[in-house]
């Protein structure tokens, strides 16, 4: 499929009346189709990867087309110049994770970005940080244990954000890290109950959110990607997206 077939298909599978679902989710609506992930993964599977047709989509600037293409990119040619420039068109949390996760997460720049964007201050640059790192528990299997102390530091640091869609992304990144195995899960707990003590509002969130989890005496299974947030949920009639 060259480029003018993809969007005009994409096109074609745009719901307007998924829009409304994907608006009481958090999502913006002002440049979106309202097609759905499955949808985008099918077309995805037809296209192949192709670094310059990613680089296209990603350039229309259409909410779909952007996820799209961190599903026919190619890891191995995206650049930390690339992710620097696209984080910064991060606009709703689905294009956030969907991102993180099917693409960046899956190059050699990713644990560098992980930690610096999670210091950043703009809202959804922040939350990639930590997406980032959720998704490294996925896709990083010979990552050691002791690779992920810097992620568990720097979640401490950033866990006064009281912005909802940052405190739930260090939530995220806590307790991925902590489902990754039982050394992890015990380091995971402890940095919970330091965060806990910090005494702010997010900080209690995000510390009860995470040992909610973390304490249960079976840990979640992780033999796939994590939903976003990690939050398996409703999802807005035929979007495909999860809840932020």
């Amino acid at each position: 499929m060259d480029a003018a077939e993809l969007i005009a298909e994409l096109r074609s599978l745009g719901n307007p009346a998924n829009l409304a679902g994907m608006s009481r989710y958090g999502i913006r609506t002002d440049r979106a189709l309202g097609v759905g992930i499955p949808a985008l993964r099918g077309l995805a599977r037809r296209a192949g990867r192709d670094h310059a047709l990613a680089a296209w989509l990603w350039e229309t600037g259409i909410h779909e087309a952007r996820i799209l293409a961190s599903m026919v990119d190619v890891p191995g040619m995206v650049t930390g110049e690339q992710m620097d420039a696209w984080v910064l068109g991060f606009d709703s949390w689905d294009l956030c994770d969907q991102v993180c996760s099917n693409l960046f997460s899956r190059t050699s720049h990713a644990w560098a970005r992980a930690l610096a964007w999670s210091t950043r201050s703009e809202e959804f640059v922040k939350r990639a940080g930590f997406a980032l790192m959720a998704a490294l528990t996925v896709h990083d299997r010979a990552a050691s244990d002791d690779a992920f102390q810097p992620f568990l530091a720097a979640i401490e640091r950033g866990s006064d954000d009281n912005r909802n869609y940052v405190r739930k992304a260090v939530s995220w990144a806590l307790r991925q890290i902590g489902k990754r195995g039982p050394k992890l899960r015990a380091r995971a707990v402890d940095t919970a109950f330091r965060i806990r003590a910090r005494g702010t509002p997010a900080a209690r969130w995000i510390a009860g959110d995470a040992l909610r989890e973390l304490t249960r005496a079976r840990p979640a299974p992780r033999d796939r990607d994590p939903e976003p947030d990690g939050q398996p949920g409703r999802r807005p009639s035929g979007s495909g997206h999860s809840r932020p």
